[in-house]
């Protein structure tokens, strides 16, 4: 057979489970299971002072079902991992080095925010959904690993979302929303909000 043919063959005979493609389990590898990345420091030479390396479904493709993925946390000192939010997964942080300033935000109506410093070796967990955050409050740079329940936990960057969007949203909707002058929104939507992910 050809390639093409086989490729056609195994198009229509693939299998998708949460958007991804599961490969057949006689055709894994070990390096389905394996990746290395996280060993390296990110960049965090950015306007935020953070990167996220991440571990999920789309660098190692064996986690897909498996309900779990990893990502590293680099922080420079004053560096922030920005208010965000993961639609499909709890998140479980270990700080390995440094002193983090971390928290969440409940939802409506209570707002309610559970904050704590953590310490080497010190775990918070923040639930599915929630808004949440970690600032590195020491003099040194930090590192943390964190575990989330979703092979492809997705992450939506508040600041990046509401001010950064494509197209923009509507100033009538974010002035009556923020409750500011239209100079302030024009001000925020021109901003160039980093994604450190």
């Amino acid at each position: 057979m050809s390639l093409f043919l086989n490729i056609i063959i195994l198009f229509f005979n693939a299998v998708f489970v949460n958007g991804k493609f599961c490969k057949n389990p006689k055709l894994a590898t070990t390096d389905d299971f394996f990746f290395s990345g996280l060993r390296n420091a990110g960049n965090t030479s950015n306007p935020v002072g953070s990167a996220v390396t991440q571990a999920n479904v789309a660098q190692i493709p064996g986690l897909n079902t498996l309900g779990i993925s990893l990502v590293r946390i680099d922080y420079a000192p004053n560096g922030l991992n920005p208010p965000h939010t993961h639609p499909r997964a709890t998140e479980a942080l270990i700080v390995l080095e440094g002193t983090l300033y971390v928290g969440y935000v409940t939802s409506n109506p209570e707002n309610r925010l559970f904050t704590k410093v953590l310490n080497k070796g010190d775990v918070f967990v923040f639930p599915e959904g929630l808004i949440h955050f970690q600032f590195n409050v020491g003099k040194t740079n930090a590192v943390a690993i964190a575990a989330l329940s979703s092979q492809n936990p997705g992450v939506i960057t508040i600041a990046n979302a509401v001010f950064g969007s494509n197209p923009p949203i509507s100033h009538d909707v974010l002035t009556k929303a923020f409750q500011v002058d239209k100079k302030v929104i024009d001000y925020l939507q021109q901003q160039l909000w980093w994604d450190n992910n």
